[in-house]
């Protein structure tokens, strides 16, 4: 393994949280690496192509650098350009496609071993998100190729069988755009609605396709199994079968707090397992070690976004830089 880097900050996670804090720590002249395990902004770029975010350009920016975009609300395109630039203007210390293998604390300092090489650090920023972990259907045929937990191009599904599973956001673009695309689209839908966090200016349009029956809605209802050509769905009328080539089932993501629990960060005990850190400087129950972003809320993943996590940067990096 090559020679060993010592930093006084390793931050975990190469999204635009874990970038703010790179961004903080610079300020501060502070030694800093990011340590991505797949490239740049990963999780969005692994966002659907059409995206469109709800919140405005300015409420994206960081570093205090002004983020531009066509229209009000910036599309994904946009983000990875705006993200990929702050980067390069900034001259952040990245090492991306490098994943973290192990995590171990010593008297003196923190042991970072990834599947490149071995670092030492002072303290650890974790910044990684949540949408690396899908939740499953747990069903029959679930592991079919036909299969997935990730949405990119409605192209792909043009004038296929398509069944979506789930009905906020990720879910309903996911029907619109295949549908527009040519596919047969069937949506399986758990509640008696489409979820009410849709994007406001999206909620309709799913809404009048359901109700003209241009894409065919099964509420109160679950995927009961899985086939090559065919989905089994359990519905309030008992099951029904239907004709199937591809299954999108965008039934949301969960952050790795198995993670966290190997670190000896503490979990809430109820259902929403949130970590333990000091809300004003986001230093956990195991001293020098930060959390930063979604990651804070536990599984409850609909409470952090990028615009309120900025501030995590400026609460640990000012925390750091006091105790140093």
């Amino acid at each position: 393994m090559p020679t060993t880097e010592s930093f006084d900050i390793i931050i975990i996670g190469g999204g635009p949280i874990g970038m703010a804090c790179a961004l903080e720590a610079k300020k501060k002249h502070l030694n800093y690496v990011i340590l991505e395990k797949g490239c740049l902004v990963n999780s969005l770029y692994n966002y659907p192509v059409n995206m469109t975010f709800f919140s405005t350009s300015e409420r994206l920016e960081i570093g205090a650098v002004p983020f531009v975009s066509n229209n009000i609300k910036p599309t994904r395109n946009e983000a990875l350009e705006y993200y990929r630039r702050v980067a390069i203007s900034a001259s952040l210390n990245i090492r991306l496609f490098e994943k973290v293998l192990s995590l171990t604390k010593n008297e003196t300092a923190f042991e970072v071993i990834t599947s490149l090489k071995k670092y030492i650090a002072n303290n650890i920023v974790i910044a990684t998100g949540f949408y690396d972990i899908p939740f499953l259907l747990n069903v029959e045929g679930e592991n079919l190729p036909k299969v997935t937990h990730y949405y990119k191009d409605p192209h792909f599904y043009a004038f296929q069988k398509v069944l979506v599973v789930g009905a906020n956001n990720s879910g309903v673009d996911a029907a619109l755009e295949t549908f527009r695309k040519g596919a047969e689209v069937t949506m399986v839908i758990r509640e008696d609605e489409v979820g009410k966090r849709v994007k406001y200016w999206v909620r309709p349009d799913i809404v009048n396709r359901i109700k003209e029956d241009s894409i065919k809605a099964y509420f109160h209802s679950t995927v009961a199994a899985i086939r090559e050509k065919e989905v089994d769905i359990n519905t309030p009328d008992g099951i029904v079968t239907i004709a199937n080539d591809w299954v999108i089932a965008m039934t949301g993501y969960q952050p790795n707090l198995s993670f966290l629990e190997k670190l000896g960060i503490e979990l809430s005990k109820d259902a929403i397992r949130k970590p333990a850190y000091n809300n004003d400087t986001h230093e956990t129950n195991v001293k020098g070690i930060y959390l930063a972003g979604v990651i804070c809320g536990g599984m409850d993943t609909h409470s952090l976004f990028i615009e309120n996590s900025r501030e995590h940067a400026e609460k640990i990096v000012t925390d750091i830089s006091a105790k140093k």
